[in-house]
């Protein structure tokens, strides 16, 4: 007769010798934690509209252009350019916001939109991307891109 092998041990076992061998990446889990908190019940998602890596016909001569995008939710829009510089944006209709920029290996950054809903952040975003804005009692979150 032989050993009867545990499932379920033999599974934990694995997964402590698949940690201790090739670990997931800082990086990786925080990305898929802030994916994973962009499934909140409260946050409206903004779709993409716009992408002037897709939609937009080349410029001859422009070496690196901005990336212009737009992301609308209900009757809100949000205009976005992401270039090497940093990223710009604007609300309409016009509205103060707290946005907070999600992804890359270091902490979300914190932007402000003034009462013009007008936005900028001195760094780009590194690797895949979202927004989170959050003005008066509504929560909007764009879609994830990569930069």
């Amino acid at each position: 007769m032989g050993a009867e092998i545990d499932a379920d041990l033999l599974e934990e076992e694995l997964r402590q010798a698949a940690a201790v061998l090739d670990p997931l990446p800082p990086v990786l889990l925080q990305a898929a934690v802030d994916a994973y908190a962009l499934h909140r019940l409260d946050a409206e998602v903004a779709e993409l509209t716009f992408d002037s890596l897709v939609d937009a016909l080349p410029v001859r001569g422009a070496e690196d252009p901005p990336r212009m995008l737009t992301f609308s939710a209900g009757e809100v829009t949000v205009d976005v350019e992401v270039s090497a510089h940093g990223l710009m944006g604007q609300l309409l209709p016009p509205r103060p916001a707290r946005i907070e920029v999600l992804g890359g290996p270091r902490p979300g950054s914190s932007l402000t939109a003034d009462d013009l809903g007008r936005f900028t952040g001195a760094a780009p975003p590194s690797g895949p991307f979202a927004l989170r804005l959050r003005t008066g009692g509504d929560v909007i979150e764009t879609e994830w891109l990569r930069t």
